[in-house]
């Protein structure tokens, strides 16, 4: 029997993500989940619009991924990684290195996301002082991006429309670009490289890399961009022997409709960050792999090694998540089911484009975003998208989803008939 969930308890004294211990956001008690829904205490189902914020790919209490966890647990939950190896680690990162773009090689596993973009941004600076530029310790992005919640990641967020502007005085200071404005479909405007050719050639002795979310930014305003900028900026970066670290931390693993973002630039990134979806959302885990040379690089520097080691570095249990989640995506047809969301997204969503509380309606590959005019009561449409049987978690102007790739047609349709009725009667 299922014990009672102490709800007050847990307005009380448990902080949850984004919310004031003053006057909290409501949060549901949930029994269960599996599949596509996630089962509250009441009884009530929800169709999960948002993929426990992008990782549960598979969806929830897969039979193949609860086995790989099962039966390496019989055999160790966690090891130091200090000094010691083992398999579920050496064929993740085998795996990672066979599906990555060509050229990455080396594979350092971190503990979440935010993590991995510390770590790569250590890498920078390192492989830097390994080429010799003492000075190169700063990094340029462009706005509206987002990368993270610990320092060095908060620092190469938007510094005015992020959420993390409260701390814009402390961090360390790096340089912002416009965000590019050329959407995926269509014609590029070359014009969008020139602030960052002209920073390039003023201030290139200073920046370390450049680091940005390929094609698509997530949490800073869900935009979505050509990918003909990332390229010609790889180009540009090249010229000035500054790296070029992707952030596929929430487009990676197919999300996008490709593999990993930068596949629509064909580019290999210096560094790639990867996240989320790596376990099929089951155990936190991240990587931050880079090509040999910046591995080469990083360890001429007086460190002599990346200095950078998690407690529990490629945790066995993760890894074992991660190879099941991999070899479901690698044996699946990610492809098609990505495909098929998007159509359904594109076409379900299209009546919002007529309601005169919202601005836009953007869709690309398994992400459907539709952005308001005015921020949103997160407490009231929460409530209303829950009354369609619906778990949405929007933020600002933006109500977004991003559904498992395992949802059915008629489940998808539900999901946004659901936020077209809701939107509808505000």
């Amino acid at each position: 029997m299922n014990k009672p969930i102490d709800i007050k308890f847990d307005e009380q004294h448990i902080w949850h993500p984004y919310t004031s211990m003053k006057t909290p956001l409501p949060s549901y008690p949930v029994q269960s989940a599996d599949g596509v829904r996630i089962k509250l205490e009441s009884g009530q189902e929800l169709i999960d619009g948002m993929s426990s914020w992008w990782s549960v790919i598979h969806g929830y209490n897969h039979p193949v991924i609860n086995q790989a966890i099962t039966d390496q647990l019989s055999k160790m939950s966690h090891v130091m990684f200090g000094g010691l190896t083992h398999n579920p680690a050496i064929e993740l990162c085998k795996k990672l290195v066979e599906i990555t773009p060509v050229g990455l090689e080396k594979v350092f596993l971190a503990d979440s996301g935010s993590v991995s973009v510390e770590v790569a941004l250590k890498m920078a600076i390192q492989c830097q002082l390994g080429r010799g530029y003492t000075n190169r310790n700063k990094f340029v992005t462009i706005k509206h991006g987002y990368h993270g919640d610990t320092f060095g990641a908060m620092a190469v967020c938007d510094p005015v429309n992020s959420m993390h502007s409260l701390y814009s005085d402390i961090l360390p200071k790096n340089y912002f670009i416009e965000a590019p404005k050329s959407k995926p479909d269509q014609d590029f405007d070359h014009k969008e490289l020139d602030e960052l050719k002209m920073l390039l050639q003023q201030d290139s002795d200073s920046i370390a890399a450049l680091i940005l979310e390929p094609v698509v930014q997530g949490a800073g305003g869900m935009r979505f961009y050509h990918p003909e900028f990332i390229s010609a900026a790889k180009s540009i970066c090249e010229q000035y022997k500054i790296l070029f670290i992707a952030d596929e931390i929430a487009t990676g693993f197919g999300r996008t409709g490709k593999m990993f973002a930068c596949e629509h630039a064909q580019i290999t990134p210096d560094i790639m960050c990867l996240g989320k979806a790596i376990t099929g959302g089951y155990m936190t885990l991240a990587a931050t792999l880079c090509t040999e040379q910046v591995a080469l690089d990083i360890s001429q520097c007086d460190a002599g090694v990346l200095m950078h080691g998690p407690t529990f570095m490629a945790n066995p249990l993760a890894c074992a998540a991660a190879n099941a989640s991999l070899d479901l995506l690698m044996t699946g047809d990610w492809f098609e089911q990505v495909k098929h969301i998007e159509a359904g997204l594109k076409q379900g969503l299209q009546p919002c484009e007529e309601l005169d509380c919202v601005t836009e309606v953007r869709v690309f590959g398994a992400i459907g975003v539709i952005e308001m005019k005015q921020a949103v009561n997160v407490a009231e449409i929460q409530k209303q998208f829950i009354q369609h049987d619906l778990w949405i978690r929007p933020f600002g102007k933006l109500v977004y989803v991003m559904p498992q790739y395992i949802i059915s047609t008629q489940d998808l349709a539900l999901l946004t008939s659901g936020i077209v009725k809701t939107l509808s009667a505000m």
